[in-house]
């Protein structure tokens, strides 16, 4: 039996502001053509299959495709949900859906009844939030790690009458796997850590939940995201690993998803880093700048976008520069005067750099302009009042 085992799609997901969509598009397009070209008996989607509970139409319209197209090329599809997916939403008619390929399961009560793909059982655990699936399930504890034990009870239970090989799919943080800064945080307590032991009754373990593709152990894998959503991310290898099961024998490939356009972190001074012919390969990827300049340069971002022109995140990290002992805040909170406000804000954002002193005449003349304008305006109020039948009494 052949399977693909792939996750967290966050369909509709924006990537500092630059829609995903088209990228996403691009992996389904892979993936039906995998599916085709490696004869795939299933494909297993291991949670947040969209980016929130409320998709968007295009994003729905995207989903209805892609599960159509890879039902198309040959293959069944069973889906779970994950933190990010309405549970209710995302199951909606999921018994008839089964009948034409579409396994989706989303609900307590689907645990323990697995999607067969030949002799294959296919347990699809739906993401499990303790404080409303403990109790149900029985769970001796209230966390995640809790409520999975549980799950996994009806799980041997199923296996226990079937001589077939058995996979899992979960959506969870398992000890061992790395983090980036993409995932939302699903800790109850602090307590969100899961032990691949809990698996253990399984063949295989489809888990979804962290962005980086990672093999935990010979059995249990991450998928990862097919598509990059943080700069953290800028080391991973995107894609979905191909999965043969031959009885209790498993061996999985990593299918690599095509990159759109790739992430880059790009580190050092202004002028140095728009003169660098290394940097080439930087003005068509995503970039994340961090300039080092002494003194922050005028109009920094506009000056990297000529060059680098999908440049996502400006950073400032002055060398030689030590971290401030207090806040800004902090240091504000002893200023009484507008312009000593003003000289100390221009030197926090250019790294302690202070104002030049052209830089002070043109913040004195705005503040006594300022201060000028408020006073007519308030000698104009005062001379409509009288007008407005005011006396003093009713100015103040």
């Amino acid at each position: 039996m052949r399977l693909i085992h792939t996750s967290d799609w966050h369909l509709g997901r924006a990537f500092h502001q630059v829609g995903l969509l088209d990228a996403q598009a691009q992996f389904i397009d892979h993936l039906v053509e995998t599916v085709r070209s490696e004869q795939v008996d299933a494909v297993l989607v291991s949670g947040d299959v969209y980016d929130r509970a409320l998709p968007a139409p295009d994003t729905v319209t995207l989903l209805s495709e892609a599960v159509t197209r890879v039902i198309d090329a040959g293959a069944q599809v069973v889906l779970s949900s994950g933190n990010h997916d309405s549970a209710i939403r995302l199951g909606f008619a999921a018994g008839l859906l089964s009948r034409a390929g579409l396994h989706i399961r989303s609900s307590l009560s689907s645990i323990g009844d697995p999607v067969l793909v030949g002799d294959v059982a296919v347990h699809a655990l739906p993401y499990l939030e303790p404080a409303t699936s403990a109790g149900v399930l029985g769970a001796a504890e209230r966390t995640h790690a809790g409520v999975l034990r549980a799950a996994m009870t009806r799980v041997r239970a199923d296996l226990a009458r079937r001589p077939g090989p058995s996979v899992v799919m979960a959506h969870a943080f398992v000890t061992g796997g790395a983090t980036s800064e993409s995932e939302r945080d699903i800790s109850v307590g602090g307590v969100s850590a899961v032990h691949p032991d809990v698996f253990a009754a399984a063949d295989y373990v489809a888990l979804g939940h962290l962005h980086g593709s990672q093999r935990l152990s010979e059995r249990v894998h991450y998928s990862g995201s097919p598509v990059a959503m943080s700069f953290s991310e800028h080391r991973h290898t995107k894609g979905s690993w191909l999965v043969d099961l031959d009885g209790s024998r498993v061996r999985t490939t990593l299918v690599e998803a095509p990159v759109g356009r790739s992430l880059r972190l790009l580190c050092g001074r202004l002028d140095d880093l728009l003169g660098d012919p290394a940097l080439g390969v930087a003005e068509t990827a995503y970039c994340q700048v961090t300039l080092t300049d002494a003194i922050r340069p005028l109009g920094a971002m506009d000056r990297l976008r000529r060059r680098f022109p999908h440049t996502l995140v400006l950073r400032f990290e002055p060398e030689g520069t030590l971290a401030p002992v207090s806040t800004y805040a902090a240091r504000l909170g002893t200023r009484t005067d507008d312009y000593d406000v003003c000289c100390d804000f221009l030197a926090h954002v250019r790294g302690g750099a202070n104002a030049s002193l052209r830089e002070q005449a043109l913040l004195r003349q705005a503040l006594d302009g300022s201060r000028v304008a408020r006073a007519q305006r308030a000698d104009e109020l005062g001379a409509m009042l009288p007008g407005l039948g005011l006396g003093d009494e009713g100015a103040a």
